[in-house]
């Protein structure tokens, strides 16, 4: 009589044991829990346990069962291999997407109709997008939005006056050409820029850079250097004074005309700007802004900071009212506050007293207005009204008559005919644009990226970028010199209520006025006056030095970069600083990578959860698992460092176990011969073999490709020598949690075998699945072992 499986378990369910039946040939393993009821063994329990394959069939121990079991039997097995083909049919958990990419042609053609379609919503869509103020000027809302504009404008354009007149010591040419480079730079951006906020005109970083080639190419020309036009006394130290300088006027022949030392001054400043402004376009046109990723924040203020103190000692002179020459060369700080020093029994004391009264007037004025900042709303024009008074007090104190003091001379009203830039100077300062045109726009974009998220709005890089361009092309045809976006005059604007740019505008309008009007009025302004200005608005930048310790707390690496990119700046010179800073940064990033954190992961109690065992407390490395975590991408320059620190980690070389091994069974081998020869045994040596061979604590290694981001054919052929070595040992080798970027990478190099074939038993989606993969392999490789012994 037939039982039920209720009948039948509750029959075995005294005196049972577990034994096993293995059917080969498929990818089953059945175990079965057996009894002993009159001198018969009878079935009780069935599990399927899949990952195994053999070839014949096999019972441990011998089973007699009933005819009740053998049905059970059949039945069980019948209904297991409907759920192993209902499994095997199921689709996998995640299936990657099939990607047709479009053929280069058919995008060309595609692309040239796009671009020579021609209609009046693509004209208008064209003209906005190149020129902005289409699109948001007939949509000014004029109530709201022109008190602040106006109110800003007129702010900066009060403080952008003196400004431009000061930086145009900084770049070496007449002050008339800071007023022209305010008033087009403003105008320009007012119609192409998308930022709102952002200040465009002069800027003392690029000022600097500009005097740097105006006085280089001005020296090499043959022009005297020095402030009133003698050549420099013996106790000046300035290396490159080996040229012999003409006595009295001295002019040079630029596009068939004759110029002298101011106009070939601006020539230069202008042909640097035209190129300037030409790398920017080809930049934006090529769309090469990604460039500006490789200026980190880090570098950048380092870059800054070491400029502003050039800028300080470059100026230093006109404190004291030294006329000595501007050094040309690398060293300018060490070289330009030796010869101060040794000039400094030559100090005009009218010079000293008036930049001891604006220094104080001008840093009380700013402690001022940072201290009450909530309740003073408008900047204070403090600038203004220094230079007012110093120029009233020079002029009816005669100060350079009676004192010698040195002023700004006279600057002219109206406008200069527009000149085409010299191209016979262009390959002489074509290098020199090229620091220029980046730190130009990469201050212009951040700045416009970050006015525009703090009042919430969007901007548009690369137009941004067109905007600067045309911003320094444009403009070096009227005289003109590098422009970019200056952080300070756009702060004021935000914190003066600015809408719009039509406050661009209204500055532009007040710097016309000067020019128109008000111009010759500043012919007796002291330069130490405007050296003060300029002095004086470096103190946000200098006042980085007080964060040095915190950057060295926060990050090491980032204070180490900023200190070489600022003594690289100020000790040897800007262009060199800044190719030094970048160089470094970058080199600091490479040395991150090859350098990265490794670690041993462990399991987090009974989750999935597996995180570095050294940081986190109470993980359970997995029993004959390594599981290994390697952060960061893995490419030719660290694909030693890769293998190295695996190595190191595990705890076993492949090569060095591999020789150890074989040097353990010839050691072994040769004992055993001398022992049986002795014995005259001839039992062969091999038998001995199984005897030395060491047992690893781990079987798998399981690599968390997680912080991986990319591969190359390097690290690739690495991931290949790994499986390739530790299968030698007996130790396999799974990948965990790849990106698609890895695993495409991996087909492409048929690390799974032809057409993938190993791709399911190699590669899984998270650690925890393959280590319960490694571990139910070796259970069964293991038990395979056992039935063939």
């Amino acid at each position: 009589m037939l039982c039920t499986r209720k009948q039948e378990e509750a029959r075995c369910s005294q005196g049972a044991h577990w034994s096993r039946v293995v059917w080969r040939n498929t990818t089953h393993w059945w175990w079965m829990r057996t009894h002993q009821t009159d001198g018969r063994r009878c079935l009780f329990r069935l599990l399927l346990l899949s990952g195994s394959t053999a070839d014949h069939f096999v019972h441990l121990p011998f089973l007699v069962p009933s005819p009740c079991c053998l049905l059970f039997l059949l039945k069980t097995m019948e209904d297991v291999f409907k759920v192993t083909e209902t499994t095997q049919a199921r689709p996998p958990l995640l299936e990657r997407q099939v990607r047709q990419r479009p053929s280069t042609v058919s995008l060309l053609k595609s692309n040239l109709k796009k671009g020579m379609t021609c209609s009046v919503p693509r004209v208008r869509s064209t003209l906005t997008g190149f020129f902005p103020v289409v699109g948001w000027l007939p949509k000014y809302k004029l109530r709201e939005y022109v008190w602040g504009d106006v109110m800003s404008g007129l702010i900066v354009g009060i403080i952008l006056v003196p400004q431009a007149i000061a930086y145009c010591l900084l770049a070496g040419v007449e002050p008339i050409y800071g007023l022209y480079t305010s008033f087009y730079a403003n105008i320009i951006y007012f119609l192409m820029g998308t930022s709102r906020h952002v200040s465009v005109g002069i800027f003392s970083l690029m000022s600097l850079m500009v005097g740097q080639v105006v006085y280089r190419e001005v020296f090499l020309a043959g022009f005297d250097l020095s402030e009133d036009s003698k050549a420099p006394g013996p106790d000046v130290f300035n290396g490159s004074m080996g040229v012999n300088l003409t006595a009295g006027v001295h002019t040079v022949e630029l596009m068939g005309l004759q110029c002298g030392k101011e106009c070939y001054a601006i020539s230069i400043a202008a042909s640097v700007t035209f190129l300037a402004g030409v790398y920017q376009f080809m930049m934006a046109v090529f769309r090469l802004g990604f460039v500006s990723v490789y200026l980190s924040a880090p570098m950048l203020d380092g870059f800054a900071t070491g400029a502003s103190f050039t800028i300080l000692t470059v100026q230093a002179k006109y404190l004291l009212g030294l006329k000595i020459p501007r050094y040309q060369g690398y060293g300018t700080v060490v070289v330009t506050w030796f010869n101060i020093f040794s000039n400094i029994h030559k100090t005009n004391l009218c010079d000293l007293i008036t930049s001891v009264i604006c220094i104080f007037i001008l840093v009380g004025a700013k402690e001022i207005q940072e201290r009450y900042k909530d309740r003073i709303k408008i900047p204070l024009p403090t600038e203004l009204v220094v230079v007012a008074g110093a120029t009233l007090a020079s002029h009816f104190g005669e100060f350079n008559s009676h004192y010698g003091s040195s002023v700004s001379g006279h600057i002219p009203t109206g406008f200069i005919p527009p000149q085409v830039p010299s191209f016979s100077l262009m390959p002489r300062v074509a290098l020199d644009a090229i620091p220029l045109a980046v730190i130009s726009f990469a201050f212009t974009v951040s700045l416009s990226e970050m006015f525009a998220k703090k009042n919430g709005y969007t901007v548009r890089p690369n137009q941004e970028m067109l905007a600067i361009s045309f911003c320094n092309i444009i403009p070096s045809f009227f005289h003109c010199f590098t422009t970019s976006a200056a952080l300070a005059k756009t702060m004021v604007k935000d914190s003066t209520g600015c809408q719009t740019q039509v406050s661009s505008l209204i500055s532009a309008l007040v710097v016309l006025l000067v020019l128109l009007f008000f111009a010759p009025f500043f012919y007796a302004l002291q330069k130490c006056v405007l050296a003060c200005i300029i002095i004086v608005s470096l103190r946000g930048a200098l006042r980085k030095f007080k964060d040095v310790p915190a950057k060295w707390r926060s990050s090491r690496g980032d204070a180490i970069v900023w200190l070489v990119a600022m003594s690289c700046t100020a000790l040897i010179s800007v262009e060199l600083g800044l190719l030094v800073g970048v160089v470094f940064s970058m080199m600091c990033i490479i040395y991150e990578t090859q350098k990265p954190k490794v670690s041993l992961m462990g399991r987090a109690n009974d989750s999935d959860l597996y995180e570095d065992v050294d940081e986190y407390k109470d993980l359970l490395p997995p029993l004959g698992v390594q599981v290994f975590r390697f952060q960061a991408p893995l490419y030719y320059a660290n694909k030693d460092s890769f293998l190295k620190s695996l190595y190191k980690a595990v705890g076993v070389e492949p090569f060095l176990e591999v020789t150890r091994r074989s040097k353990a069974e010839r050691k072994a081998k040769d004992m055993f011969l001398k022992e049986a020869k002795a014995n005259r045994d001839k039992t062969n040596g091999e038998v001995v073999i199984g005897l030395v061979q060491r047992e690893l604590e781990f079987h798998t290694i399981v690599l968390d490709c997680s912080a991986i981001p990319f591969i190359d054919s390097a690290g690739l052929a690495a991931f290949k020598g790994l499986v390739k070595e530790y299968k030698e040992i007996g130790v396999s080798l799974l990948l965990a949690s790849c990106n698609t970027s890895v695993i495409d990478t991996l087909r492409k190099g048929r690390f799974f075998g032809k057409d993938d074939k190993d791709m399911s038993s190699s590669l899984f989606h998270t650690v925890h699945t393959a280590v319960l993969y490694a571990n139910s392999r070796k259970l069964l490789s293991n038990s395979a072992i056992k039935d063939d012994a």
